[in-house]
């Protein structure tokens, strides 16, 4: 049995296909639990809502908080770190993490940022040390062999690496690099395109998202305990 955590970071509440004015990461996320589900029925699954429920943003009481040696903080610190301290619980716990995670003026929804910087967490989810050699900085979930899987949503199309307008794609590129500073390298993704189209192309991707899903679903669950990289489906 493994333990999958399924996060939503849509700022719309319903799915599409099922809810008026719905998500289509919602959708996604969705419709991978349920493959998933299918194919692994004794497997544990968290959720965590980041878009209806957004963390709380990083303060200064928090940075504080977070850079006080754990004996040697007070409880005002321990206050300010909780719900931290229960996200970084749940990320630890969890074998495979599958993210909805929609594009929002070429990045990621506010929520979903605040969920990083809770997550990103010295003597945690990261190591830091001014007096060791080489590089002050280590991740501390490298032998923990985590998979992340990203599902996304764009309204435009053409975010995919060598297409016209990568360069503006700040989500994937964002995501991984966050996620791989603390040792979560076997990232897949999928994304659904043209949503501000609404016509038969953004249909057509929501068909191919769900199929490259499915793909998915079939080639993590086949190895869910697997510490090599798996190819995202064609």
């Amino acid at each position: 049995m493994i333990t999958l955590l399924h996060l939503d970071a849509s700022a719309r509440p319903g799915r599409s296909g099922v809810d008026p004015h719905g998500s289509h990461s919602r959708r996604l996320s969705t419709h991978f639990v349920e493959q998933w589900r299918q194919a692994r029925p004794g497997d544990r699954i968290l959720y965590r809502d980041v878009g209806q429920h957004p963390p709380r943003p990083v303060t200064g009481d928090w940075i504080h908080a977070a850079f006080t040696k754990p004996d040697a903080r007070e409880p005002w610190m321990r206050d300010a770190l909780a719900e931290s301290d229960t996200l970084v619980d749940e990320l630890l716990e969890a074998d495979l993490i599958v993210a909805g995670v929609p594009m929002y003026n070429f990045g990621v929804p506010a929520g979903f940022k605040a969920y990083i910087d809770n997550i990103v967490r010295v003597g945690r989810t990261f190591g830091f040390d001014r007096a060791r050699q080489g590089l002050p900085y280590w991740p501390m979930l490298t032998d923990m062999h985590k998979r992340l899987v990203i599902l996304g949503s764009r309204g435009d199309y053409g975010y995919e690496p060598g297409e016209r307008i990568a360069h503006a794609n700040h989500v994937e590129p964002h995501i991984r690099t966050v996620f791989g500073y603390l040792g979560i390298e076997d990232v897949h993704s999928i994304a659904v395109e043209y949503d501000e189209f609404g016509d038969e192309r953004l249909q057509a991707s929501l068909a191919r998202a769900e199929r490259g899903i499915e793909a998915l679903v079939r080639a993590l669950a086949a190895s869910p305990d697997t510490k090599t990289r798996l190819p995202d489906p064609a």
